[in-house]
């Protein structure tokens, strides 16, 4: 009986933290209105559950001194970032062809809100297999001299795994340093321990946002979705490949796994290393000083123009999301995008609607093997939404592709971590490759061509037609995407 009653003084309690939990989020912390009335429900809905939830996914990020940038003054990188926008306003910057030149303002929102320099010295190749990509990378271990950087959301000690660690090791006892950093929910049930070996030889690995104790983590709704690796400060890996057998194609669930990564050599890789080392420093207290070592001089290796653009709920804008809706209002010709997920905001919503409308050849691909229910159901929805206005749309079958890439007009590209989902624009923090070459670009534009082959067309009337199961499934999952 006295149980009874001490829970029913708690509810009174609960309900309080609950009118508390939703004025702030609706007068304090000025969220999306669609993502405000989302925590809303969910606290008058579950009250219980629903502060719970909120406490884990729902709190903002504290942005104030998260990653430390005082350090890249010693490199002068703020300095080239000044002088950057300066010739960009003036029309005094220099580009390497008329193709770069026409994407200058999109090349200064870059430099304005992700400090991201342009570089066009690159030469890079293009990866679109994970055997092909894993091969790549151990072979440049192999030839590692000074340092090795590595950096995954998800590194798992499987089959490939052990084979890139062992080729780490190696270089560790050779003298090589060799550092890895892994994000703690995308690495779940991996353990620093695990790598007491490299410990032992004097390499480093660390954890971004660790959990206090075992399933509490108050960070828990912001990964590190970034998947970096920096060889000797001169060649540098960025994409949407993580560490695990099934990037391999090794996984029955998900057969052949299709994903888009970038070998890179030329002075886009300092950007690369300083994401690193942004990335490191904050999660790490053997903090790495920005010095020659890691950003050696490097010799022209291509002509090659990029960016290397970062962004996640630390920024004051979201510079890829940004950077990708720049991209749609420049196409003239053709849009062609490869997501996982397909769960945009508004705005990128209305993007794609308007350059469909207006003519422009609109293509986008995802997978038909999920590995979110719920963000498959509403990728689903929104997809069959754009059918209406023109936009074409393509199921991969052959597998799951998981590639984020976006072509436009054999000009201009990106490739990257960033999905195309509110996580990514607002949450993950991630990092992106924008391009601006047409060898590139048109490289990109046949993967996607080839790829068709192996899809199957969603039209609208097969859209229409589809079951009413399909349509609830597609109702509740959209409902929920402002929290997914």
């Amino acid at each position: 009986m006295s149980i009874f009653f001490n829970t029913i003084s708690v509810i009174p309690i609960i309900l309080i933290l609950n009118i508390i939990l939703a004025i702030t989020v609706i007068f304090l912390e000025r969220k999306d209105p669609s993502s405000t009335w989302a925590w809303t429900l969910v606290l008058f809905f579950l009250p219980l559950a629903g502060f719970i939830l909120y406490l884990l996914l729902g709190r903002p990020m504290r942005k104030k001194h998260l990653f430390r940038w005082e350090g890249q003054k010693d490199i002068g990188i703020d300095k080239l970032i000044c002088y950057q926008i300066e010739a960009l306003e003036e029309n005094s910057l220099d580009f390497h062809s008329d193709e770069v030149g026409k994407y200058k303002s999109l090349i200064h929102m870059n430099l304005k809100t992700s400090d991201s320099v342009l570089t066009q010295d690159n030469h890079v190749e293009l990866y679109d297999d994970g055997a092909k990509k894993f091969e790549a990378l151990l072979e440049d271990i192999e030839h590692a001299k000074d340092h090795i950087h590595v950096q995954y959301y998800i590194f798992k000690l499987d089959n490939l795994g052990v084979r890139i660690y062992t080729a780490l090791l190696k270089k560790a006892q050779q003298g090589v340093k060799v550092r890895i950093l892994y994000d703690e929910m995308g690495s779940r049930g991996l353990r620093k321990r695990y790598f007491k070996s490299l410990l032992e030889l004097g390499g480093e690995v660390e954890v971004f946002f660790p959990s206090i104790l075992p399933l509490i983590n108050p960070r828990l709704n912001f990964r590190n979705h970034r998947k970096i690796v920096v060889i000797d400060g001169r060649i540098g890996y960025i994409g949407g490949f993580n560490v695990g057998d099934e990037y391999l194609g090794l996984n029955k669930k998900f057969g052949y796994w299709r994903d888009t990564h970038l070998r890179i050599e030329g002075s886009s890789v300092h950007p690369l290393q300083t994401r690193f080392l942004l990335d490191w420093n904050q999660a790490s207290d053997n903090n790495i000083n920005y010095n020659e070592r890691y950003f050696p001089a490097i010799p022209k290796k291509g002509d090659i123009a990029m960016q290397i653009v970062s962004s996640g709920p630390d920024t004051e804008f979201p510079a890829i999301k940004n950077g990708y809706l720049k991209l749609l209002m420049s196409a003239k010709r053709y849009i062609y995008i490869q997501t996982p997920y397909f769960i945009p905001d508004n705005s990128f919503l209305n993007a794609i609607e308007i350059a469909a409308l207006s003519g422009i050849d609109v293509r986008i691909m995802i997978p038909n093997k999920p590995d979110h229910m719920f963000v498959y159901w509403a990728t689903y929805s929104y997809v069959g939404q754009l059918l209406r206005a023109g936009a074409k749309i393509y199921i991969y079958e052959k597998g799951f592709i998981h590639a984020k890439s976006i072509v436009i007009d054999d000009e201009a590209s990106t490739v990257g971590t960033a999905n195309i989902d509110i996580r990514s624009f607002t949450l993950n923090f991630e990092v992106n490759a924008f391009i601006y070459d047409r060898t590139i670009s048109h490289e990109l534009a046949e993967v996607f061509e080839k790829d068709i082959f192996d899809c199957t067309e969603l039209t609208l009337e097969k859209y229409e037609n589809r079951s009413s199961i399909i349509k609830f499934k597609e109702s509740i999952s959209r409902l929920l995407t402002p929290i997914l």
